[in-house]
């Protein structure tokens, strides 16, 4: 049953690296393979929905909903023009757009960071008459970066909460001591130089640009409102696994109506379901299911006895995690890999006896950084990429590696000396 199990995960995987369009049919049919043969231990059939992390889903579904109300408030724009307001040429524009992009995605999903901050670049290029592709690049690598940060900051930070049980303020200040939001600002911080090198060339002054009319500063609130929640209901225990998701998902449906008193648009909340990604939503529903069977199966642990086959040098092991990460990551999308490895890590912790915070940070840092290596390794790449192609440009894999390889590994080459000093 064992075997059959982990031929079953791998021809999953196989299928979401074949056919990315079609990964969540992918997940939910591969999880009903799994549900029916009774690898994940369903017997009754409520115990299906046991195996999701219905925290995780709601708390990405109210996110992106109101992160739909934010960009379409155009506050996004309106911060953007403050910041190019100050920059004396576009060299600092586009280094001051992407770090911006950095911390915006720390607060908001990266795609949607892309989506905001990139139309800001395609402005400045057009009047300027340059191109807009390695900009465009810098602002989808800075966006993934930083999306590490916080627990709202991506998918990867929310699949970790939940395995892990940590909360909002856990990732700035964790068990005595820094969290990941200083290992990424630090690598953030470091990847400044490289950007300097990289745009060094682009001396043109930045001229007044038309100033963004905010719609409505509402969607504003409601995302700030999200932050201090998640941070005010992290000071409470033994609260319902679902909180932090439900919070999400109720200041969404309060931004939504407000948004149908305010227009009187009945389409107001059909449009908002249209928004949501549910591609992703049903891959983890459906990733949840599987990986839930495979543990059952005991594959999982087999996998983390591998890695301690390989060394029990705990050294050795973070190593390993970490760079292993970096470039399955860069070729892989890493909402999949770190959720099938958050049980592997932790198997591999109990193992050797160890921590195994130090391994879930480094496995982190190199799945979220490692995606920015190539195109595809990120959706934020993805979703640049595809800007730059409607605009009429073309970009190699060459071309953006120029800028993502350099970046990348500034980035993570700081967050995984800082997690063994910090966490060893």
């Amino acid at each position: 049953m064992k075997t059959l199990a982990l031929v079953l995960f791998l021809l999953t995987y196989v299928g979401l690296l074949i056919f990315p369009k079609f990964r969540a049919y992918i997940a939910l049919g591969s999880a009903a393979i799994f549900v029916a043969l009774g690898f994940a231990g369903i017997l009754p059939m409520i115990d299906v929905f046991a195996t999701v992390d219905w925290n995780v889903i709601l708390m990405i579904a109210g996110t992106m909903g109101v992160v739909s109300l934010f960009i379409e408030s155009k506050m996004p724009s309106k911060l953007a023009d403050f910041i190019i307001e100050k920059t004396p040429n576009v060299k600092w524009a586009i280094i001051s757009l992407a770090l911006f992009a950095g911390i915006i995605s720390a607060f908001v999903d990266n795609v949607a960071t892309v989506l905001m901050v990139a139309p800001v670049a395609l402005n400045i290029s057009k009047k300027l008459k340059f191109s807009p592709v390695a900009s465009i690049i810098a602002i989808s690598v800075s966006s993934n970066l930083q999306g590490a940060a916080t627990l709202v900051g991506d998918t990867t930070s929310i699949l970790l909460a939940g395995h892990a049980n940590m909360n909002f303020l856990d990732f700035f200040w964790y068990k005595g001591r820094p969290g990941m939001f200083w290992v990424v600002e630090i690598g953030a911080a470091l990847t400044i130089f490289v950007l300097l090198v990289l745009f060094k060339n682009y001396k043109q002054p930045v001229n007044s640009l038309e100033k963004t009319v905010v719609t409505d500063y509402f969607p504003t609130v409601l995302l700030v409102g999200i932050i201090v929640l998640l941070i005010f209901a992290s000071f409470f225990e033994n609260k319902p696994a679902t909180t932090n998701g439900i919070i999400c998902v109720s200041l969404m449906i309060i931004g939504l109506i407000h948004k149908y008193i305010k227009t009187k648009d009945t389409k107001t909340f059909t449009d908002a379901l249209k928004e949501l990604d549910y591609e992703t939503i049903l891959l983890l529903a459906g990733l949840f299911v599987v990986i839930g069977g495979i543990k059952e199966a005991g594959v999982i642990e087999d996998i983390g006895q591998l890695f301690v086959n390989a060394s029990n040098n705990k050294f050795i092991i973070f190593t390993l995690i970490t760079w292993a990460s970096v470039l399955i990551s860069a070729f892989i999308d890493n909402i999949p890999y770190v959720a099938t490895m958050l049980p592997v890590t932790s198997a591999i912790a109990a193992a050797l006896n160890m921590d195994p915070y130090i391994l879930y940070f480094g496995l982190l840092v190199g799945a979220t950084l490692g995606g920015n290596i190539t195109p595809i390794g990120a959706s934020a790449n993805i979703a640049g990429i595809g800007i730059l192609r409607k605009e009429g440009y073309e970009v190699s894999a060459k071309e953006f590696m120029k800028i993502s390889v350099p970046f990348t590994f500034t980035a993570v080459i700081a967050g995984y000396i800082l997690v063994w000093i910090l966490w060893a």
